[in-house]
């Protein structure tokens, strides 16, 4: 797995299960949700949101890996990874959502597209775009050969 420029000494910051809490979390490290969070979390490396997880707030995060049930603004620098039991009511920021077969997601997502290339490539030497010059069009055209005489 790709690491991000943050240290990680392996420690992992845990709500459990059957912990409330209203706030904000701000940490470097991975932070792990099986309890229930009301506010924002923020940190350079990875929340994961277990299934009996539920975040409702921000997430802003290096990656998101989610089994829980999430309703928020994500940004992740990395990914947002989305397992079968996740739903997520929301907007996603994210370079890279991976979804499995029966998460559920609904709001709006960002992959950081920002155009459409309007032309197609261009296509060197001779090669011409036949849209671009047709002298034919609108002239009459004579018939040479009967398909017998050919």
């Amino acid at each position: 797995m790709k690491k991000s420029g943050y240290m990680d000494d392996g420690n992992i910051t845990l709500l459990a299960k059957g912990v409330e809490m209203k706030g904000e979390i701000r940490i470097e490290g991975t932070v792990r949700i099986d309890g229930r969070l009301e506010g924002d979390v923020h940190t350079k490396g990875e929340v994961i949101v277990g299934e009996d997880g539920v975040v409702k707030g921000t997430i802003t995060a290096g990656a998101l890996i989610s089994s829980g049930k999430i309703k928020a603004v994500v940004t992740a620098t990395e990914r947002v990874q989305l397992f079968k039991t996740a739903i997520l009511i929301g907007e996603v920021h994210s370079p890279i959502i991976i979804m499995e077969e029966g998460a559920k997601f609904q709001g709006l997502s960002d992959m950081g597209v920002t155009a459409w290339p309007e032309e197609s490539p261009r296509v060197s030497g001779n090669v011409r775009d036949i849209n671009s010059h047709q002298p034919h069009r609108g002239r009459p055209v004579a018939l040479l050969a009967k398909d017998q005489d050919l």
